[in-house]
């Protein structure tokens, strides 16, 4: 693994495979660029896939005091100049898919191609009224027992009762051991980031793709009142929000085929047109 240094702290990135295609695939909270080890395996024969680490996860630094999305997507960036990659198709998991959405808007220049998984099951839009004194209990937890309060969240909205057990024990203790410093601000931000999605949406100037698990289902509501190149959703069965580790196979076959799409278009329009 390589690492570049950006905002103050370390990113620990990963180059694997050759290929006039770019795949950099961000992950989501409190995880880390090991969870899409079967998605580098099985497409590195063919395309560059660049994975890292966001700092305050996995093997990146934590020396930052400023700890946001957008601060994220100006990580993702840094990388993406750093390697001087063309090409890219941008594949976010989670929160990912919220940095992602950053930097497709803010260099959309190198870039292709959008892809989500398991994100914007409800994009742009609040949180219902009810929810609300849930996630004012869970950020004053956070506060107070960082450890018990992250790994809980992870077992009631990301997980179920049916998910295989070692996918469960592998994202409880990632919750669990999370970095709090940076936990705290970005869980409190997540949950308010609909207004920045519904700022951010309507100027993505790429055709956008999501892949949703049907365990929670996904309202297309929003996708067509705000995108406006376009959207297509794919469905994966599955019980937890983690398809990379419980269907990693059909994962990688649904992101084969938007890929090929993607890489269709861009080679029938100039990139000026996207």
């Amino acid at each position: 693994m390589k690492e570049i240094r950006n905002n103050g702290a370390t990113i620990n990135y990963r180059v694997s495979g050759e290929g006039a295609i770019t795949l950099v695939l961000v992950h989501g909270s409190f995880i880390d660029q090991t969870y899409w080890d079967q998605q580098v395996a099985f497409f590195a024969p063919h395309y560059k896939v660049v994975t890292l680490d966001l700092p305050g996860h996995g093997q990146s630094g934590r020396d930052r005091t400023d700890w946001s999305i957008e601060g994220y997507g100006d990580d993702v960036m840094a990388v993406i100049r750093e390697l001087e990659l063309k090409n890219v198709i941008l594949i976010g998991h989670s929160m990912g898919a919220d940095i992602i959405l950053e930097v497709a808007v803010a260099d959309p220049e190198p870039v292709i191609g959008f892809i989500a998984v398991d994100m914007f099951k409800n994009a742009a839009t609040p949180l219902a009224e009810e929810f609300q004194s849930q996630v004012e209990a869970i950020n004053e937890n956070l506060r107070t027992d960082f450890p018990a309060t992250s790994e809980q969240y992870a077992r009631m909205a990301l997980l179920t009762p049916q998910t295989p057990e070692p996918i469960a024990s592998r994202v409880a203790a990632d919750y669990r051991h999370a970095y709090p410093p940076m936990g705290r601000p970005v869980i409190a931000q997540v949950f308010e980031y609909w207004a920045r999605e519904r700022d951010l949406l309507p100027r993505l100037p790429f055709r956008f793709y999501v892949i949703n698990v049907d365990f929670l289902p996904i309202n297309e509501e929003p996708l067509k009142q705000y995108l406006t190149n376009g959207y297509e959703v794919y469905h994966l069965p599955g019980t937890c929000h983690y398809p990379m580790l419980e269907n990693p196979d059909r994962l990688n076959q649904t992101l084969a085929e938007i890929i090929d799409k993607i890489s269709a278009d861009s080679q029938k329009a100039p990139k000026e047109a996207v």
